[in-house]
């Protein structure tokens, strides 16, 4: 039954980036599609509890529509822009009602209600925010960091949705301008002297210093596989804060937030939400990544403070050391964030005497009840919970109000404009 279309009313958005629509009483989940409109679809992908399709021709469009800003993302093209048709508020606006409904069917009537006694005047959440110049601007040549696979015919692009097939790409308009002057895309690129078919192709943009390219990993320049000289594998990233202008080395493969505002927006919201008077607090930080949050969390809390750090990625912790070689007040732990090591950690060192604060960045899968309910034995006054994902989110704040703690703060951060991703940071209290 794939490849078969059918007209469908649209219904709501639905966390994924699709749009809920019904077929004879079917469940079908829409791809590039608005709520409110009538549209030809054609069906993708056919499960015994629900459908999945692209619309393909629009036959009454909602006023949210806008031409594509990424057509090669659009109907049967590749991951990655599935809101590139709809304009930018609206965007923010979707995301918004996907966090409401997702906190109320996953997070339970208490948790939703919480969050909506903090956004007010009716609303279910409080809006998501655009983050640094996207609020004037189209939120375009915001990624500093891409993902590309050569194909067969040694160009460079990207999978076609839930497929295995590389999809040659023409152009990435949500790269940063200096990955896009780097010319990996087209027929006509010079770095295709360079690449074999199959290759993983990472192109990164710091904010100091030239961008970076690894060809499986290993750094490359045109028509060269490597680049000449000591090969260069870490890039430095500048990031202005409320506690200075902070300097990281982050190696090119690892986890950096990929919009150019991001790690500067995710420091001042973590930071707004663990409040004032940090000066000698106790700081349990979970997931620590490269210490994007532990260098500024050292900062806050002063010599007489103590902040301890549990991260999975050996190459993560390489980082962070480096990073945080000056601070003797942050200890930097290498072990898989689990119940047991969240309780190992807050036994240890300055941290034995109490926790006053934790702060959680976890994976798009979220902490789990395990790790939160480890979190809230602990008693801290506040929690920082960063979320990349609605329904982790929302198992995260079940777990905690489970624990005795209520969102306190919640907020939401677009750091991926044009796709379906939505950054949330809520501070939980007592």
């Amino acid at each position: 039954m794939t490849g078969e279309d059918a007209v469908l009313d649209v219904g709501p958005p639905a966390h994924g980036g699709h749009c809920v629509a019904r077929l004879e009483g079917r469940v079908v989940f829409v791809r590039h599609a608005l709520p409110g409109e009538r549209v030809r679809v054609r069906v993708t992908d056919r499960r015994s509890r629900f459908w999945r399709a692209d619309a393909v021709e629009v036959l009454q469009a909602s006023p949210d529509r806008v031409p594509s800003v990424w057509p090669e993302a659009g109907p049967g093209g590749v991951g990655g822009g599935e809101l590139a048709h709809v304009a930018l508020d609206a965007q923010r606006a979707w995301k918004r009602q996907v966090v409401a409904d997702t906190l109320r069917r996953i997070g339970g009537p208490d948790v939703a209600e919480q969050v909506a006694d903090l956004a007010g005047q009716g609303q279910d959440v409080p809006p998501v925010e655009a983050v640094g110049a996207d609020a004037q601007t189209d939120g375009l040549r915001t990624r500093t960091r891409i993902e590309l696979t050569v194909d067969a015919d040694g160009r460079a692009g990207m999978h076609r949705h839930r497929s295995h097939e590389v999809v040659a790409l023409e152009e990435m308009p949500l790269a940063h301008e200096d990955i896009a002057a780097l010319d990996l895309l087209g027929d006509g690129s010079a770095w295709r002297r360079t690449w074999r078919p199959g290759a993983r192709v990472e192109a990164i943009a710091p904010s100091a210093g030239p961008p970076l390219v690894l060809l499986d990993g290993e750094p490359a320049t045109r028509g060269r596989r490597r680049s000449t000289g000591p090969p260069r594998r870490t890039v430095r990233e500048v990031v202005p804060t409320a506690v200075g202008e902070l300097s990281y080395r982050v190696s090119g493969s690892g986890f950096w937030q990929v919009h150019r505002a991001g790690p500067a927006t995710l420091v001042g919201a973590v930071l707004d939400g663990a409040g004032t008077g940090l000066e000698g607090a106790r700081v349990l930080e979970l997931y620590s990544g490269a210490g994007l949050l532990t260098l500024p969390l050292a900062m806050a809390v002063g010599d007489s403070g103590a902040v301890a750090s549990l991260e999975g990625s050996d190459r993560a912790v390489r980082d962070a050391r480096r990073n945080l070689h000056q601070y003797p007040n942050a200890l930097l732990g290498a072990a898989h964030v689990t119940g047991d090591s969240v309780r190992e950690a807050a036994g240890t060192g300055d941290l034995a005497s109490g926790v006053d604060l934790v702060v959680l960045d976890p994976p798009r899968a979220g902490a789990g009840r395990e790790v939160m309910e480890a979190v809230t034995a602990l008693r801290p006054a506040r929690v920082v919970l960063v979320a990349c994902d609605p329904a982790a989110l929302a198992r995260d704040l079940a777990a905690a109000r489970a624990g005795g703690y209520v969102v306190a703060s919640l907020r939401g951060l677009d750091l991926f404009p044009h796709t379906h991703h939505v950054e949330v940071v809520a501070t939980l209290t007592r």
